[in-house]
């Protein structure tokens, strides 16, 4: 249920409308918009309690009350009808600039990361990407760094002036993973660990929330909802290719998911052509058509030898390869009306 307050409406009328709301068994989540409040009534609302909407409708301040049928209450168009800006320091995603994310897929070393953060600050990026902890499906894979990783990410970070976006794995290195990142990134595999996206929506870090393999786009905005409910507006939704039984490529790149997201919710979404394809020659066109369907930012692999690479080599570009992904999506970019 979501209760939209008269422009003209007082704190007095709001702090009747929370009180009403609690005293009824719901919690109350508010939305500053742009021209009015809205408030979230979030709990089980049950036939019992639909007479529950007469009594807010002739509130004081009251314009009108919504009952939102879908599962997905804080990420959902009804609760917040205008496009969402997440700020990040610098940067505002989710506005007319699409924000390039780039890096390798992991710290190797100092000068792997230092080189390719001055690569891709140099290419047009406005943020740096690396993993420090890395899931593998194997588990004799390299398994990234470690908090060592984290310390050489940030150093490129600063050098560079790039913001650092980092995967997170697990609850218990969240403080330390924030000491050196600025924006977290809740991997395909956790999607749906909760305990994890409650843990980082309570760090009010901006969050990088990607699509698991197997999950309904349905279920990505209910992951998200986990990280919205403590209070953190800041998320980003990342598709990054989905299972299907086409096996041409690593996985199948949904780009329809990019306009469905963009009408259901609020959010910003990013796509990850890198992970999606699989192949670094397949990077740069879906990542044009990620743009042409109006996704508000990337994420791409990108190391000075992926040859050598200790994971993801395969879809991973070279800087020089970079460079010409950045002038070819800058294209479609200004096509749409829109700047890299």
């Amino acid at each position: 249920m979501v209760i939209v307050m008269q422009a003209s409406a007082s704190a007095e009328d709001l702090q009747a409308v929370i009180s009403l709301v609690e005293s009824s068994g719901f919690h109350a989540h508010i939305n500053d918009g742009v021209e009015r409040k809205v408030v979230a009534v979030l709990g089980e609302v049950n036939i019992d309690k639909v007479e529950l909407v007469e009594h807010f409708e002739v509130l004081p301040g009251v314009e009108k009350v919504n009952l939102i049928s879908a599962p997905f209450k804080l990420s959902s168009r009804q609760y917040h009808p205008e496009d969402f800006i997440v700020d990040a320091g610098d940067l505002a995603i989710g506005s007319k600039r699409i924000v390039v994310a780039a890096g390798p897929c992991s710290v190797e070393s100092e000068e792997q990361i230092m080189q390719a953060a001055r690569a891709v600050r140099a290419a047009g990026a406005r943020m740096l990407r690396g993993g420090a902890f890395k899931p593998r499906s194997s588990p004799h894979s390299f398994q990234g760094l470690g908090e060592a990783g984290l310390v050489m990410l940030a150093e490129a970070g600063r050098e560079t002036g790039l913001p650092v976006i980092t995967e997170v794995m697990d609850a218990h290195d969240l403080d330390m993973v924030c000491r050196y990142a600025q924006f977290l990134q809740i991997g395909a595999r956790n999607m749906q660990n909760y305990t994890l996206l409650r843990a980082a929506g309570q760090t009010m870090r901006p969050v990088l929330l990607k699509r698991g393999p197997g999950c309904r786009i349905k279920e990505l905005l209910m992951a998200a909802e986990y990280i919205l409910c403590e209070g953190n507006d800041r998320v980003v939704l990342c598709e990054r290719g989905i299972t299907t039984f086409e096996d041409a490529a690593r996985n199948t790149t949904d780009i329809n998911a990019i306009p469905i997201l963009k009408e259901l919710s609020h959010l910003p979404v990013f796509l990850d052509p890198s992970h999606s394809t699989g192949e670094r020659r397949w990077v740069t066109p879906v990542a044009k058509a990620a743009i042409a369907a109006g996704a508000d930012g990337l994420i791409v692999e990108v190391h000075p030898n992926p040859q050598v690479a200790r994971s993801d080599g395969k879809q991973s570009l070279h800087p020089s390869g970079f460079e010409q992904f950045m002038r070819e999506v800058r294209a479609v970019a200004e096509a749409v009306g829109r700047t890299v």
